[in-house]
């Protein structure tokens, strides 16, 4: 925002010089970037903040300076006369949309002389960026900068009937703006129309065929008061953005639009001459009455640690606009039309605390009530940090914003409950992510194009599926891990060693160990679209799916163009953390010795290890400690579809030492199981 130093000298006595001037508007919240000299100006560039659209004007800006300086504050003098025909004898509003234009006035000045405008006029909005158009134009331009307050001026005379409806444009209504671009509306932007067409875009840019031109003698000003959201949302999808709009979307201030348009109007009448017809044309909404605000002494010593005298608040929020009534400790506020900032009372004691000073403020620590506490489930989250970090993974942070191409690939969600974003920061970005897989590949790309070609990754993260459209979206946090390179590059020995399925298997039975849940259950599966074909498998914690995991598909290996086999697997960990933990038990070291016997045998390839350790432990033989299987072997000379295995079972008894004779019993169930239910056959 561009003020003009000259400009706020003549609305309040200023006794500091440019440069000191910034400084003082800086430490109250101001931020003033640069001072330029412009002639015998200086213009000073001011960074606000989207919450104090009062400001984005010469006289918002004075009555700040004005409360710092404790200085009075001139108002403009606005003085016209009005001719004896009313206005409503040559024109009419009518607002068809009351929710997206509250309020609506017009005047119009008949006989105008539309020229060149005086060098003053010129002088100073070019000293602000502005280019001089025509003395109407130009008017409508200075009392925006002045007030705060966008206005539009129309040729009374190009408008079909010479009235003016405020209406919702209809779906596929075309208008050309004032930049000769064509622009296609929607019935959710608003439109001013004459009787026919569609004449301006309201609250961003007029139209080509009613704008003031050389040949203009009566003109229609049009001062308005626009809902904020409406002109935000048009501005963004007709890539139109104008001083006009810019304001409006931060919040104008409701009540100066007639002050604005009463100001304009004197201005053109001197400067263009014409007559000012009788009345103006006031179509309002009124919106509700502000709350008052209370604010006490304690609490804004509580809050700043600093004391303030009743007489200097009242002053400080008086001068800024606010209605007061003071009691002996305490005030109450009502903030004033234009501060849509204003609502609680720790916002009245920023404001004071503002003008007296920031840096009068001690820095000291806030007193605490009590001890933190984690989030739900945040000990669990911790607890796999810890042991993936231990087995080498890194943790990877991805945005929730993903393309919808790549999420669509590594998903089984139906297109119909995909979460699609209406207004995407990025277009290529443009749906919430159903899967935390695309970010994770992503990171592996990145790793890899940095030359890391041994990867372990895992995320935590939120995703989004919107199965009814009635309803909320639903968010379930994910945990996934991606896997490939060698297993341990760093020893020599293994560095050949691949990662492979069986690694990612292990990490997950990891997890569910961390989190003291009983075992999670693994079963082959080819229809994930994504995993290679046997080479997959879906995880149930009994019979309640959980996850998957397996090789990424040659597919989408060639879509991302890994030049090594990638493993992944995604688990629904917000139910892991509701499953109930395993109880713990305790009891003494074992006093008798374990022993060990080897089973070797032939099997079809079919069957997996999970239902032979389940089938054994099913036999319910308590001197049976653990069963392990430590090979593997698959031979040509072994029948088709067989492979060897060879597994390690461990005996102990808790009351004595076992005699090979039990040994050699407990061993011989365990076999003719094994032969009975999978016909296997023992080498």
């Amino acid at each position: 925002m561009k003020i003009s130093y000259l400009w706020l000298k003549e609305l309040v006595d200023i006794d500091l010089s440019p440069r000191d001037l910034a400084t003082r508007l800086t430490m109250i919240g101001h931020a003033v970037d640069g001072v330029e000299e412009h002639g015998e100006d200086f213009v000073l560039e001011i960074d606000l903040t989207s919450n104090r659209p009062d400001c984005l004007s010469h006289f918002g800006i004075a009555r700040e300076v004005a409360t710092v300086l404790n200085q009075p504050l001139r108002q403009p003098e606005i003085k016209f006369n009005e001719s004896a025909t009313p206005i409503s004898d040559v024109t009419s509003v009518v607002v068809e949309a009351p929710t997206l234009c509250p309020r609506y006035t017009a005047r119009v000045i008949r006989g105008v002389k539309v020229g060149p405008s005086p060098d003053w006029l010129v002088k100073r909005l070019e000293a602000l960026g502005q280019r001089s158009v025509n003395n109407v134009a130009d008017i409508t331009n200075y009392v925006m900068l002045e007030w705060g307050q966008p206005l539009h001026a129309f040729d009374l005379d190009q408008l079909s009937e010479q009235r003016i409806i405020v209406r919702r444009a209809h779906n596929q209504e075309k208008i050309t703006l004032l930049d000769g671009e064509e622009r296609e509306l929607t019935s959710e932007m608003l439109v001013i129309a004459d009787a026919a067409n569609p004449v301006a875009m309201g609250g961003i840019k007029g139209g080509l065929d009613s704008g003031i031109s050389a040949t203009t003698t009566n003109v229609l000003l049009e001062a308005a008061y626009f809902n904020p959201p409406s002109i935000r949302q048009t501005s963004k999808a007709l890539g139109v953005s104008t001083e006009a709009s810019y304001r409006f979307e931060r919040g104008a201030d409701y009540e100066t639009a007639a002050l604005a348009s009463n100001r304009a109007t004197a201005l053109i009448a001197e400067l263009c001459g014409g007559e000012v017809l009788a009345g103006m044309i006031d179509v309002q909404t009124p919106p509700l009455p502000p709350k008052p605000i209370q604010l006490r002494l304690s609490r804004y010593k509580n809050k700043t640690g600093l004391d303030v005298e009743l007489s200097e608040a009242v002053r400080i929020l008086t001068t800024l606009g606010l209605s007061i009534e003071a009691a002996s400790d305490s005030l109450t506020a009502t903030a004033p039309s234009w501060r849509h900032d204003l609502s609680i009372e720790e916002d009245l004691i920023e404001e004071v605390a503002r003008i007296i000073g920031y840096d009068k403020l001690q820095t000291t620590l806030p007193g605490s009530a009590g001890a933190g506490a984690y989030l739900a489930g945040e000990t669990g989250r911790r607890e796999v940090r810890q042991s993936l970090t231990a087995l080498g993974y890194h943790e990877a942070v991805n945005f929730s914003f993903v393309n919808a191409d790549t999420d669509s690939l590594l998903t089984t969600v139906p297109e119909s409950f995909r979460l699609k974003l209406s207004n995407p920061i990025d277009t290529t970005q443009s749906e919430m992510r159903t899967t935390l897989l695309g970010g994770l590949l992503d990171s592996l790309t990145r790793n890899l194009h940095h030359g890391t070609r041994n990867v372990k990754l895992f995320e935590f993260g939120k995703c989004f599926v919107h199965e009814d459209k009635t309803a909320r979206p639903i968010e379930h946090e994910n945990l996934a891990l991606v896997i490939t390179g060698a297993r341990n590059d760093a020893d020599w020995q293994t560095a050949a060693a691949r990662l492979e399925f069986y690694d990612l298997k292990g990490a997950l039975e990891t997890i569910a160990e961390s989190l003291n849940l009983l075992p999670l259950n693994f079963m082959p599966i080819r229809d994930i679209p994504y995993l290679h074909p046997g080479r997959a498998a879906v995880i149930s914690r009994g019979s309640e799916l959980v996850g998957h995991l397996g090789q990424l598909h040659p597919q989408v290996t060639a879509r991302y163009k890994f030049k090594q086999p990638v493993f992944i697997a995604e688990l629904n960990f917000g139910t892991l953390l509701k499953a109930p933990a395993r109880e713990a038990r305790y009891q003494p070291l074992p006093k008798f010795p374990t022993v060990l016997r080897d089973i070797a045998i032939l099997i079809d390839r079919s069957v997996n290890w999970a239902e032979i350790a389940e089938t054994i432990q099913s036999l319910g033989i308590p001197q049976l400690e653990n069963i392990r299987l430590f090979d593997l072997y698959a031979g040509k000379e072994l029948p088709p579809g067989k492979h060897s295995l060879a597994l390690s079972l461990r005996f102990r008894a808790t009351d004595r030492t076992l005699t090979d004779a039990e040994i050699s019993e407990l061993h011989e169930r365990v076999t003719t199981t094994l032969r009975e239910t999978f016909g296997a056959e023992l080498r």
